[in-house]
């Protein structure tokens, strides 16, 4: 992801705050994405507004953007939302604003905003009731089968310290995306990751370039395999776990996953030798609602 670019992510859903209609009010927040592991998300920019039941539609939304883009001072490259539910209202006004919008899982800094706001703010507002925070969830999809001429011919787990994410600006990596790790884990927590060897490792991380990468995570199956999580449901098989030592491995892969708050990477190069990365992303697995 270019060094210029600025990215947001977005939310518009019911709060649990009752209006005297007995409906739910509305809210957008915003919030800039923070493109490297040094930055700090809460001093980056941030919008939220609350709108009435009565008032969702696109036309509301569309304006709240445009209010957002006034105060931010600049148009976002693109705006990522993870409330599949909500995907016609905020493609159409992010359209009408003359913005680009995905669908993305890839949302760790709005995710948190929201823990925080669920905290403290809602329920200091008039009219909160105590409510679950709405669920996201869907069945699985069937994890799709790479395209032949893309599949890794080797694949290895690997791992690295939070403070070694601390150059990632400096290493040389041809597509990739990090995000800010302040808060998430100490410098010297150990970082798992999965490494893909290719001959066209290029196109590889090309193609990936061009989808919303969310996560890894080790299916059971059948068949066991790594699955690589994009969009807000889309999963592809990337790997093959079929003995029992990559079972083992893969299973240590989620529990240091899981230690390091679901922070992890995947990276692809031609060769285990390569000092170059053709790809490089670091990701993080979300429980979104």
């Amino acid at each position: 992801m270019s060094g210029s670019a600025v990215i947001w992510e977005l939310d518009f859903y019911s709060r649990p705050i009752f209006q005297e209609n007995g409906k739910k009010m509305w809210e957008v927040v915003i919030c800039e994405t923070p493109l490297t592991t040094d930055s700090t998300p809460d001093e980056l920019f941030r919008f939220a507004k609350y709108c009435p039941s009565t008032s969702v539609n696109s036309i509301w939304l569309k304006e709240a953007l445009e209010e957002a883009i006034d105060k931010a001072g600049t148009k976002p490259t693109l705006i990522r939302f993870f409330r599949r539910q909500m995907n016609n209202m905020i493609l159409k006004a992010s359209s009408d604003a003359g913005l680009v919008a995905k669908a993305s899982r890839r949302t760790a800094a709005l995710s948190a905003w929201l823990e925080q706001r669920y905290v403290d703010v809602y329920p200091q507002e008039e009219g909160y009731k105590a409510s679950n925070n709405p669920s996201v969830q869907y069945m699985p999809d069937p994890a799709l089968v790479l395209p032949d001429a893309l599949e890794g011919e080797r694949w290895a787990f690997v791992s690295l310290k939070a403070s070694d994410f601390s150059e990632m600006g400096e290493w040389d990596i041809g597509f990739g995306e990090s995000f800010s790790l302040k808060g998430l884990v100490e410098p010297d927590q150990s970082i798992p990751g999965m490494l893909i060897f290719s001959k066209r490792s290029e196109p590889l991380a090309a193609w990936m370039s061009g989808l919303e990468l969310a996560y890894l995570k080790f299916d059971g199956g059948p068949p066991t395999s790594m699955v690589l999580e994009t969009g807000v449901s889309d999963r592809w098989l990337l790997a093959a776990v079929n003995n029992k030592a990559t079972i083992e491995e893969a299973k240590a892969f989620e529990a240091a996953k899981a230690a390091a708050n679901n922070v992890h990477f995947i990276g692809i190069q031609a060769n285990p030798e390569e000092e170059k990365f053709a790809g490089f992303w670091l990701l993080k697995e979300l429980q979104l609602g």
